[in-house]
């Protein structure tokens, strides 16, 4: 049986702590299924079905990575696929608690799912997507946080 994970975020903008967190979540899952999810409490600054496209073509060279859209629960979202983890980064213990609240829930919701949480890599603690998306309001270059020109 093969161990397959949905990555879930917003991603506005995906990042290079997010394209960490996906290729070491390959050292673990054999597929990663990143789910660009809709957020009722934010409107989006980059176009979801752009960034869904810059995404997959940026892990063209995984054919166990790919890319969907959805507006649905995260823990419906993977009984479809199949998946029976969920992929987190997390940067601080802010985010832990967030994410732990989170993962709970989807538990409740879905008793075959799992969250595993890998920490953000020293290098990318920083990066948060709020971050980059002021920086590029302002037309500053986003380049060292992006995986992929916007």
């Amino acid at each position: 049986m093969s161990k397959k994970a949905i990555f879930p975020g917003s991603f506005d903008p995906f990042t290079k702590g997010h394209e960490d967190i996906v290729l070491r979540g390959l050292k673990i899952f054999d597929e990663v299924i990143i789910g660009i999810g809709h957020n009722s409490k934010k409107i989006r600054h980059f176009d979801v079905e752009k960034m869904a496209q810059l995404i997959q073509h940026n892990f063209l060279k995984f054919p166990n990575i790919k890319v969907i859209v959805y507006d649905e629960l995260t823990a419906n979202l993977a009984k479809k696929h199949g998946a029976n983890y969920i992929l987190r980064g997390l940067r601080n213990t802010t985010d832990f608690e967030y994410e732990n609240s989170i993962s709970q829930v989807n538990r409740n919701l879905n008793q075959e799912i799992e969250t595993v949480f890998l920490i953000t890599s020293p290098k990318y603690a920083a990066v948060n997507s709020s971050i980059i998306r002021e920086i590029h309001k302002y037309g500053a270059d986003i380049s060292p946080f992006v995986p992929f020109k916007l």
